[in-house]
């Protein structure tokens, strides 16, 4: 879905460990929490930030409207997280994919008081002027994801790595066929008028300069659907009559381009998807299909954002590092999920 990965920075500091969840940075003392069922939103199944309690604190949460996908599994997270400290409360809008609507859902939670905010905007660009305000009147911000055009409008940005996700499903799939002559890839991208899908592309066609014997011989756009998914899949298995490798940017509008893969009866390629869904998850477990990756984009960083609002809210820095105070910027890994490793990333699948 075009909503749940958009522009995301490449700058700040780059945690392999991050893959799962920055949170796991975040550790005075860590608690002796349960493993996290299926069932449970994704950042369950790792240690809280500090569970000893300390100063009380209010998080605003603020993210566009989600019901299913990735951005609910986003919503998830945060108040799963939340509810792990005693210490915290959270105040969560509905959500709201109206611009105006969510400016004013922030605007009450600043005239609330707020601790900390933490803002997933539906337009980083349009949001900017409200993270401003926010900051102006003495309320830090976490933004999540979509970035604001202005660092003045954050105290911190944790995002995902839409350049890395290419780039890993670059050298993923270079690996698988790095013996192969004549190796023929293509690549089944997202909406192409947003800049992530031309990041996650730009990743991954310089991740293959790597690889002389591998050539990427088509290139359709589809929505981040499962309807478009399918039928420009279909466009490039008619197309394309032999090749050897199949990314496709996003998992949602993959179920389709499985679809269309099953109807044609084709088998003769490997597949490596994007982002991260439970279904995604499940098929490269099973192992009886194209599917045998995907690069995550981790809606556990809705989790970490709490995390991190909360040592603002507090005034601690991160265990682990010299400084007293958070960074400014966190961008997750993107990690490859293939059957050597599923088990593990299994509970942070969203559906």
């Amino acid at each position: 879905m075009p909503e749940h990965t958009p522009f995301a920075s490449r700058r700040g500091l780059l945690f392999g460990a991050a893959a799962v969840s920055a949170g796991a940075l975040l550790t005075g003392c860590t608690s002796n929490e349960p493993s996290a069922s299926e069932d449970e939103p994704a950042g369950n199944g790792r240690p809280a930030a500090d569970d000893k309690p300390g100063k009380q604190v209010t998080i605003g949460f603020a993210g566009p409207q989600a019901d299913h996908g990735w951005l609910n599994a986003i919503n998830d997270n945060a108040k799963s997280r939340a509810e792990k400290y005693s210490d915290v409360t959270l105040e969560i809008t509905e959500g709201s994919n109206d611009t105006a609507q969510q400016i004013g859902q922030i605007e009450t939670l600043i005239n609330k008081k707020v601790d900390v905010l933490v803002v997933l905007p539906a337009d980083g660009k349009a949001l900017t002027q409200v993270g401003l305000k926010a900051m102006r009147a003495g309320i830090p911000v976490v933004n999540l994801d979509r970035i604001f055009n202005s660092p003045q409008a954050y105290r911190c940005w944790i995002g995902g790595d839409n350049y890395g996700m290419g780039l890993n499903a670059g050298h993923y799939i270079g690996e698988k066929l790095k013996g192969k002559s004549g190796a023929r890839v293509i690549e089944l991208a997202g909406l192409d008028n947003l800049e992530l899908t031309k990041q996650r592309t730009q990743g991954f066609d310089d991740a293959l300069k790597n690889y002389p014997n591998i050539k990427k011989v088509a290139r359709q756009a589809a929505e981040f659907t499962v309807e478009s998914g399918q039928a420009k899949m279909a466009q490039l298995l008619q197309a394309q009559s032999k090749f050897d490798a199949l990314w496709n940017h996003d998992d949602d509008q993959g179920v389709g381009a499985l679809r269309a893969i099953e109807q044609a009866g084709r088998d003769d390629f490997l597949m490596v998807g994007g982002a991260g869904a439970l279904s995604a998850f499940q098929a490269i477990k099973q192992d009886d299909g194209v599917l045998k990756a995907t690069v995550l984009y981790p809606p556990t960083m809705a989790a970490s954002a709490i995390d991190l609002a909360r040592a603002l809210g507090q005034g601690k820095g991160i265990g682990g590092l010299a400084e007293f105070e958070i960074p400014s910027s966190l961008t997750l890994y993107s990690a490859v999920v293939d059957k050597t490793n599923v088990d593990q990333y299994m509970s942070t699948g969203f559906k």
